[in-house]
């Protein structure tokens, strides 16, 4: 569909007031809502995003924590791919229309830059069939909007996602693109109509891929149908250029299925992932308590493996031989992530027992007593992300000038409430030191301004974070 804007055409939004809602206030404020309560820490330049398409009440919490690591940072121009959907044919298409409308106004095309990417081979055309009722790129666009101010867009769609064009389209878009900062979205469901259970099956294996960044391997699963997505070209071409682009982190953010989000699993569940590909910027968390590369390793170790026989209820194996510093006493957390988002934090603050011990018990205790969660169950160990805080003994303060964001740990007290954030936390969210203060009294349970009240007690702490 075609809109004529000052002699202008602009390419109009069909799925406005169905996938999405079509006023202006309604869209804004559903996006806002769905990014408000997203935290997505990503120490580093953004590349590119996996971002799905489906209806907004759907897939929209899910696009929300891609698009949440782009707020606030500027672009050249962003190169939006998606597959299609409605008409079949070879090769790529490159919007040349002058720009796209929805509820939220008009995005303009740079085209230049789209004619760039079109003459790097042949290929690549304009095919305005490809585009007239596409919604797996239109659906990304409402969200760019919101997250953005001035950018160019490109928009693509495939339209066969073998490797040669995969690989095509990335060289042409790295040729094209040299010079400019332009990131790249990736616009893709994942499993479709099977049950829950079935749809993790699937859907861990394109996530799997996508974590060790590992772009054949996804086609090659995808090919042999041991996973499903319908965008996996687009992922490919994306992951292959953010790397060549110097983005050495791939990272899945997100996932869920319709089902989780919406409570119906009665005709099968659509899987949806939010990943982001970056170069990953190192950042001091905490202090360096001198354990060597071997001791966190083994304590990784016994932590993993205490899980496990916990989780499958075996017996609990015995650790000897140990190294250096993991029979003395200190305080430790274990944190576990899966698809990078918390599953567990349990933690003993005082050291008054051998690491080695207190770490398996918090291990144990992150995956089957964090009242936040249900307990780990067996087929999620393959998932799960362990990391582990080794801390110092807290310290009283009153001097809140002492606190350093990224080193200290914060614990507060009043009466019966007592909070505990650790170091990284802060730097996660980009918190202030009195941000930091006031989230740990409401972490106790406590007004955010507690901390400056005479019963109040703040102890500061820091800790060696693996």
């Amino acid at each position: 569909m075609v809109h004529n804007c000052e002699s202008k055409e602009y390419r109009t939004s069909p799925h406005a007031g169905t996938w999405y809602p079509g006023k202006e206030k309604e869209l804004r404020d559903q996006i806002k809502t769905f990014l408000q309560d997203v935290n997505v820490p990503v120490h580093g330049d953004v590349v590119g995003l996996v971002s799905p398409h489906a209806g907004y009440v759907f897939s929209g919490p899910v696009a929300a924590f891609s698009y949440k690591t782009i707020e606030g940072l500027k672009f050249d121009d962003i190169v939006v791919i998606g597959p299609s959907h409605y008409h079949g044919f070879s090769g790529a298409s490159v919007d040349t229309m002058n720009g796209r409308t929805t509820p939220l106004g008009i995005v303009e095309f740079d085209l230049d830059l789209a004619h760039r990417i079109i003459n790097q081979d042949k290929r690549i055309k304009y095919d305005p069939n490809a585009h007239s009722q596409e919604h797996s790129v239109e659906i990304q666009i409402p969200f760019l909007q919101v997250v953005q101010k001035n950018f160019g867009l490109v928009e693509i769609v495939m339209g066969t996602q073998d490797m040669e064009t995969c690989q095509m389209l990335s060289k042409a878009l790295i040729n094209a693109c040299k010079g400019k900062r332009v990131l790249f979205v990736a616009s893709t469901d994942l499993s479709h109509f099977h049950d829950q259970e079935k749809a993790e099956e699937l859907d861990k294996r394109v996530i799997e891929s996508i974590a060790t960044y590992d772009p054949q391997e996804l086609f090659n699963r995808l090919r042999t149908d041991s996973c499903e997505a319908c965008g996996g070209g687009p992922i490919i071409t994306v992951m292959m250029t953010a790397k060549a682009l110097g983005a050495k982190t791939s990272k899945p953010i997100q996932y869920a299925t319709s089902g989780t989000i919406s409570g119906d699993y009665s005709r099968g569940v659509v899987g949806y992932l939010a990943a982001v590909f970056y170069t990953e910027t190192a950042t001091d968390i905490g202090v360096n308590l001198g354990f060597s590369d071997e001791e966190k390793a083994q304590l990784k170790d016994i932590a993993r493996r205490s899980i496990e026989a916990a989780v499958k209820n075996e017996e609990q194996p015995e650790f000897k031989n140990l190294v250096g510093k993991l029979t003395e006493p200190y305080g430790v957390f274990v944190t576990l992530n899966k698809h990078g988002n918390l599953r567990g934090c349990i933690g003993r603050i005082i050291g008054d027992q051998p690491l080695y011990k207190s770490c398996q018990q918090m291990a144990i205790a992150a995956a089957l007593d964090d009242p936040r969660f249900k307990r780990v169950a067996e087929k999620e160990l393959d998932d799960l992300e362990i990391e582990i805080s080794i801390l110092t003994p807290p310290e009283r303060i009153t001097d809140f000038s002492l606190i350093k964001i990224g080193r200290d740990g914060l614990i507060i007290s009043k009466g019966y409430n007592r909070g505990l954030l650790l170091p990284q936390v802060a730097t996660d969210y980009g918190w202030t030191v009195e941000e930091f203060l006031e989230q740990t009294c409401n972490k106790a349970g406590l007004p955010s301004d507690a901390y400056k009240s005479q019963d109040a007690e703040v102890l500061m702490f820091s800790a060696e974070v693996f």
